[in-house]
This record gives C-alpha cells, structure tokens and sequence, in this order.
C-alpha cells in the first residue's frame, strides 16, 4: 500500500536519493545546493509531498516510493519535480502523488504545467513521463528550453475547472 503525506525536513535524505535515480535524465541534483535548497524551500512551504510503501512486500528497499514539489499559486499551478522510485516506477506512485496535489492545492478555474522531456530525450519513452502526463489529461504544448544535461524540454498542460465543493 501506498501513503501520501506532507514532506518533511527529515525526507530530506529520501529526495537527494530519488534524485540519484534520475541525475541520468535530468543532470546533477545530489550535490547541487540550488536543489537542497528548492526541497528544503518547497517543504517549509508546505508544497513537498512523498509517497511511502506501507506494504512489506513492495518496502522490500528502504527510502521513499516517489517525492513531488509543487508550484501551489493560482491560476497556473506547476509541477516543479516529480519522481517515482525506480523500483515501483508503473506502479501508481505518480497518479497517487499528481492526485493528492491536485486535491491538496489545485482550487480551479486554473492550468497545471509542467516541463517534462522532449519527445526525442532518452528519458522522454525510459522514464515513461510523457505517456505519464497524457494520461494524466495533460496535453503538449510549447519546446521549453533544454534541461540542465542539454536534453529537449516541452511544456505539458492541463486544464483544471473550478472545483465544487
């Protein structure tokens, strides 16, 4: 099973080794102060979310199962860094965690951006983040610039109506 829960200071650790896993795709964030301090930024704020496996079984490895820091600001709302552990990668750690932001800070009539990779990025199919998105009901938009390792980026969107309470 898995929780989604506020992040804390202490997941702190759990984020930089998330970000290991996916350095290949996005370029350096371990060592990078300009990341500690965006997680440490989005935590304070209340805008750092993790998902944990509270089933044995799936826990086999210790750390966290996916981390999201979001832009919680209306009316264009961002997905400033999502991932999914690679262990459990297609296992509904993202739809969980992209849920649980939108219920926790999306109040609508608005737009969710995020920049994921281009369609001819290595990461774009591997990590599976465009299918992910437009699954999701976002849809493609604009080239944004290249990505910190010089991979193409686009701009994926998608509407949010005014939620009704």
């Amino acid at each position: 099973m898995i929780t989604i829960r506020p992040a804390r200071e202490a997941d702190l650790d759990g984020f930089l080794t998330l970000a290991s896993e996916v350095e290949h795709w996005f370029g350096p964030m371990v060592h990078e102060p300009g990341f500690h301090r965006a997680v440490r930024a989005h935590i304070r704020d209340g805008a750092a979310l993790v998902a944990e496996a509270a089933d044995p079984a799936t826990a086999a490895e210790p750390g966290l199962a996916g981390g999201l820091l979001f832009g919680p600001e209306p009316p264009t709302y961002h997905v400033h860094w999502l991932v999914t552990a690679a262990r459990l990668r297609g296992a509904g750690v993202g739809r969980l965690l992209m849920a649980e932001a939108l219920r926790r800070y999306v109040t609508g009539p608005g737009t969710v951006e995020v920049i994921t990779f281009g369609p001819d990025h290595p990461g774009a199919v591997e990590s599976g983040a465009r299918v992910f998105y437009e699954r999701l009901g976002f849809r493609p938009g604009e080239p944004a610039d290249p990505g910190p390792e010089g991979g193409s980026r686009q701009l994926y969107r998608l509407d949010v109506p005014v939620r009704r309470g």
